[in-house]
């Protein structure tokens, strides 16, 4: 259980589930770019990864630089940042391991991932894409039982088979785009 202090007492909380964080956890360790930016990095490379070169990499995202280009400044800033703060914070978590200046995610990793979708600018939530899908889909069925529909020219089962290839097709890009845009298969971190 974890410790939520409050005017000075401590209150527990349950987790969501046996041994995890509970989703408030989970949106704070979340909330700061640089512990996004060093999960989103380990998840590229899927290997144990040395603190310089995460630091590297995250002070080339935070500075819109290429590593080539950074100031030694720029590294030990973030160097410093990671080390006495974020990753401790995530090791405490469950996040990472952190042991002679190596960082690898832990299987507790995975529970972020729902967390972690990356929903494009612009997009329709699936939520009311699908609710609308179904809608419509209600409106021709009730169109069929109410005989406004075509049946000689256009047989009935076209209709019916028309709404389950729509939510397929839409069933299909849908999972699709979710892994284009999971967290690790972004190039740049959110």
């Amino acid at each position: 259980m974890s410790k939520i202090g409050v005017g000075g007492l401590f209150k527990r909380v349950p987790p969501d589930d046996e041994g995890g964080l509970t989703k408030d956890e989970m949106f704070d360790l979340m909330s700061n770019h640089r512990r996004r930016y060093i999960i989103h990095h380990c998840k590229q490379e899927q290997d144990p990864i040395s603190l310089s070169d995460l630091a590297e990499q995250v002070a080339a995202w935070e500075k819109d630089k290429s590593i080539a280009e950074l100031e030694s400044a720029e590294r030990k800033t973030v160097y410093t940042s990671l080390q006495q703060t974020h990753l401790p914070r995530l090791e405490r978590a469950g996040i990472v391991t952190y042991d002679d200046g190596e960082v690898e995610l832990t299987n507790q990793t995975e529970r972020l991932d729902i967390y972690l979708d990356i929903v494009p600018e612009n997009s329709i939530p699936w939520g009311v894409y699908y609710l609308g899908l179904s809608g419509l889909s209600c409106v021709v069925v009730a169109a069929l039982w109410a005989g406004v529909l075509p049946t000689d020219v256009i047989p009935t089962l076209a209709y019916p088979t028309a709404i389950v290839v729509a939510f397929t097709i839409s069933a299909a890009y849908h999972t699709l785009t979710n892994r284009r845009y999971r967290f690790e298969n972004l190039d740049h971190p959110p």
